[in-house]
């Protein structure tokens, strides 16, 4: 039985400790704020309540995975997961809207030829048959497997089987999503139907590669679900979970250093509120690449660090607003509504500078559930929108939550008119909280791993260097995103179990 410290209470690596107790080691996290979830929490106010972090999710079998592996009682069993249907509502610039159903592809085609006009849903169609051919050439050496010794051939090749395209005289494949858009869907209103679904990661269609035709795949495919009284009941249920493994958990524990013994990970130096400690591990489990290598005075950890994209403080992040809602919810209302900009290249071009854009696409949440208001009078909403993190622009500034905020609500007015005239209050989140809340430099959140794009997409190998230290979440592989924290844990927890030879679940 090896002693294993794990830093940070977050999804992944959550995941990992309930795997490692399983498995008959002694682990014990440090968390340095007071509670668990990582960025997956609820701000509860006035008998209101709101996911500040995703607002559903994708991809259950991951948890389900995780749950039939450390203990008799399955997911269904520890929480309520409820189908949403339509997965989504969009309005487009032009006012055009259509909802799509949830894990139907007749379903979406249909709805896209009523709304869109004949032959848009046959082109959607089309594109997520070959979104599912790249999900599976990726799917295991991105999201099942240890990030590979040679991470280069995963680097070179697109695996989007792009349909070949007329150009200047010249037969050209798609490289980027943009590209993807523009020549098999040419529609605007498809266009950024899929180029929202990399948005919302802040990743810049013009340059994320042509296989994040994968993150409207996994949507497609797998149905998109809601957590009965928000996703933070997630988050509650695998900590329980690691609880019933005997997991030990340590908050307001500030980690201050790795210890190092005859070229090993030895232990944790340990800054809490009764002075310095030390903790004694044989096995170390961290979160963020970046932090662990100055946690471990400096040491280079990665023989592939520059992998991948900048540092996390130059990833996005997002703005919520939370709105307390006077009004019953429409009984027909969809749970979550894309609400797309009515300038799409002015709002990249924003972003690119690292502002945020005067007229964001804003994602609306509003679940059916009495767990998240005071009665049936009242209706919480969550507005979320993709902007630069606090490392490029000054969230803090006087008036620049606010202001974005407002205009975010503006945008929601589209798809809810009167909506200003409901709310009651409102709570604005933005990087800050983020940052405060996760330890995530300037409050960024990461994207998913991608292939191609010489590996700009790629993150940084769950084993590092230093034998023992490992590190799980979404700033190492395989990347952000709730499916991905779990697979994560599942990595790492392999890595440590099987050892170096682990390839990855069967």
């Amino acid at each position: 039985m090896a002693r294993i410290a794990v830093i940070g209470a977050g999804m992944g690596a959550m995941a990992a400790a309930a795997r490692l107790a399983v498995a008959g080691h002694r682990v014990a996290v440090y968390e340095r704020t007071e509670t668990y979830g990582g960025a997956v929490r609820r701000l509860e106010r006035d008998g209101f309540g709101f996911d500040t972090g995703p607002g559903l999710l994708a991809v259950p079998a991951v948890y389900r995975d995780l749950f039939i592996k450390t203990g008799k009682e399955p997911l269904e069993a520890c929480v309520e997961l409820v189908q949403v249907d339509p997965s989504a509502r969009h309005v487009f610039a032009d006012g055009t809207e259509v909802s799509l159903p949830n894990a139907s592809r007749a379903g979406v085609v249909a709805a896209l030829d009523e709304a869109l006009g004949a032959g848009a849903g046959g082109r959607w169609g089309d594109f997520l048959i070959r979104a599912r051919e790249t999900w599976d050439r990726t799917r295991r050496p991105l999201l099942e497997e240890p990030l590979w010794p040679n991470w280069q051939v995963l680097a070179e090749r697109e695996p989007y089987p792009a349909v070949p395209h007329k150009r200047l005289l010249r037969t050209r494949r798609a490289g980027t999503l943009a590209e993807v858009g523009a020549w098999e869907l040419r529609d605007p209103r498809l266009v950024a139907l899929l180029e929202s679904h990399a948005l919302a990661y802040g990743l810049d269609p013009g340059t994320a590669p042509a296989n994040a035709a994968v993150l409207p795949y996994m949507e497609h495919a797998f149905g998109t679900w809601y957590v009965r009284g928000g996703i933070r009941e997630l988050a509650r249920a695998v900590y329980e979970r690691c609880l019933a493994r005997k997991v030990e958990f340590h908050f307001g524990v500030e980690v201050t250093g790795i210890l190092e013994k005859d070229g090993r990970a030895a232990g944790l130096e340990l800054a809490g509120s009764e002075g310095p400690s030390v903790a004694e591990a044989d096995q170390i489990v961290g979160t963020g690449p970046w932090r662990l290598g100055e946690l471990a005075h400096g040491r280079e950890l990665y023989a592939s660090e520059g992998i991948g994209p900048t540092r996390e403080g130059m990833s996005p992040g997002r703005v919520v607003v939370c709105l307390a809602l006077s009004g019953a919810r429409d009984t027909d209302a969809a749970h979550r509504t894309v609400v797309h900009t009515p300038d799409r290249q002015a709002e990249l071009e924003a972003f690119g500078r690292g502002e945020p854009a005067a007229l964001p696409t804003v994602v609306m949440d509003r679940p059916d559930d009495p767990a998240l208001r005071p009665d049936d009078a009242h209706e919480s909403m969550v507005l979320t929108a993709t902007v630069p993190s606090q490392a490029r622009y000054d969230w803090e500034a006087a008036g620049a939550a606010d202001a974005f905020a407002d205009r975010m609500v503006a945008a929601a007015e589209r798809a809810l008119p009167g909506l200003r005239e409901r709310v009651l209050w409102r709570e604005v989140r933005t990087p800050v909280h983020t940052r405060l809340e996760t330890g995530a430099e300037g409050g960024a959140v990461p994207a998913p791993a991608l292939a191609a794009a010489e590996g700009s997409f790629l993150r940084p190998s769950n084993s590092t260097s230093l034998a023992g230290l490992f590190t799980v979440g979404g700033w190492s592989h395989p990347g952000g995103g709730l499916p991905h924290a779990g697979m994560s844990g599942a990595l790492v927890a392999g890595l440590i179990v099987e050892g170096p030879e682990f390839q990855g679940s069967q």
